[in-house]
């Protein structure tokens, strides 16, 4: 277990230490900055208390953890996805936002909701297999 944690947190600094290099080339940084900050209040204000009420509300035991989990996927993925689900439609230039969005979007979703039932699946076999002693 601990040397999971350890393998994680170097692989977490390891993708810190690459966007922050991606973000030294930025040009304009200060847009960039207000981005993240603008990511992080909408993450803490918005989609964590959110997940926190649903989970709270939509699922008893021990079904909670990977339920909050998928759902703080899907905020992620929606808030990533947003700029180019609430764009104004077609553009004269084909080749800007040239796919179909709103539909990846929803498959990304539902492969969550697919591994969260599968996780959900596996602990219930796991737990009638061998029991706790």
């Amino acid at each position: 277990m601990r040397v999971t944690r350890v393998l994680a947190g170097v692989a977490g600094a390891a993708l810190m230490g690459f966007g922050l290099s991606l973000l030294l080339e930025v040009r304009d940084l200060t847009g960039a900055l207000v981005w993240l900050a603008g990511a992080v209040v909408l993450h803490d204000v918005v989609i964590a208390p959110l997940v926190l009420l649903a989970g709270l509300v939509a699922v008893r035991g021990r079904a909670r953890g990977p339920v909050r989990g998928a759902l703080v996927v899907a905020g992620a993925l929606t808030v990533v996805a947003l700029p180019a689900l609430l764009r104004p439609g077609r553009t004269a230039n084909s080749s800007v936002l040239p796919l179909d969005y709103p539909r990846n979007w929803m498959i990304a979703l539902v492969a969550v909701a697919a591994v969260t039932v599968l996780v959900l699946a596996a602990r219930g076999l796991i737990r009638r297999r061998w029991p706790p002693t």
